[in-house]
């Protein structure tokens, strides 16, 4: 089965550095002694896949052609057919295209997180973030564009409840110094070139581009499916993936991963993942 990372994350989804080492893994919802896991790095990014600092000029990437890319990896691997395709925000962009561009090839479909296509105030947050990378260049610029990224990917709630109004010692809020943590790891790990390339190409994420429309598209798809939103997810609406889980043929309602994180639920909510993705390939 194939796995898709998200926009920073790489293949390393299972062991002690694995972002997803909670639910990939022996007896975990995918099950490594049942399931043979792919992960590949996504192409534009940093971390193996062809990406912006091996290649100048860069050219401009769709979710479509690193899904294609993907393809090509999966006719070199002699992988047919995926018993399913998994993944959560830009991952499950991946997923979803996976299921759309080759529907015979794509057994199970689990989209988590992510809407059918990127709307207006996604691409803004994304253009917003890569001017702050073009302006502040790939240091200052780049630690900017993530604390303003991270701000979306969790929630009101928790924030307030984690940080509420407090000052640390050294006179900077503790919301402030969290963002900052946050922007400074992504800088050692991240290469600014690729942020921008690969916020482009979520940018370009839309099912129904040049198929008819996005009903057609999402009637292309023959994977038994599990659509999943997070309930406090501000910036990948429940109501957008809705739409999904009317209209793909396979899939029977819309899921709800409760929890107070937001977008970065998908990478928190453990159990309910789990459950998630037992269900998806249980018999």
């Amino acid at each position: 089965m194939l796995v898709e990372h998200a926009l920073t994350g790489d293949s390393t989804i299972a062991g002690g550095e694995g972002w997803w080492s909670k639910v990939v893994g022996p007896g975990l919802g995918i099950d490594t002694n049942t399931h043979f896991v792919v992960a590949a790095n996504i192409l534009g990014g940093c971390a193996g896949s062809t990406g912006p600092e091996d290649l100048e000029p860069f050219p401009a990437l769709t979710i479509r052609d690193q899904v294609a890319a993907e393809a090509r990896l999966a006719d070199h691997l002699g992988v047919n057919t995926w018993t399913a395709a998994i993944g959560g925000s830009a991952g499950g962009m991946r997923a979803l295209e996976w299921a759309v561009s080759y529907p015979e090839r794509v057994g199970r479909l689990l989209s988590i997180a992510v809407g059918p296509y990127a709307t207006a105030e996604q691409i803004a947050w994304t253009t917003i973030q890569n001017d702050m990378v073009r302006v502040g260049g790939p240091v200052d610029g780049l630690d900017l564009a993530r604390r303003v990224a991270h701000v979306t990917y969790r929630s009101e709630p928790e924030l307030a409840a984690r940080f509420g109004r407090t000052v640390q010692d050294d006179g900077r809020w503790a919301v402030e110094s969290y963002l900052q943590h946050h922007g400074t790891k992504l800088v050692n790990r991240f290469s600014a070139k690729s942020y921008i390339v690969l916020n482009n190409a979520m940018n370009s994420h839309d099912l129904g581009r040049d198929r008819g429309g996005l009903e057609a598209a999402l009637q292309r798809i023959s994977a038994r499916t599990i659509i999943a939103a997070i309930d406090s997810d501000r910036l990948y609406r429940p109501g957008d993936q809705q739409i999904m889980a009317d209209e793909i043929p396979g899939c029977e309602q819309l899921d709800m991963i409760t929890s107070m994180y937001g977008h970065d639920g998908f990478l928190i909510e453990f159990d309910q993942v789990n459950a998630l993705a037992r269900r998806l390939l249980a018999d």
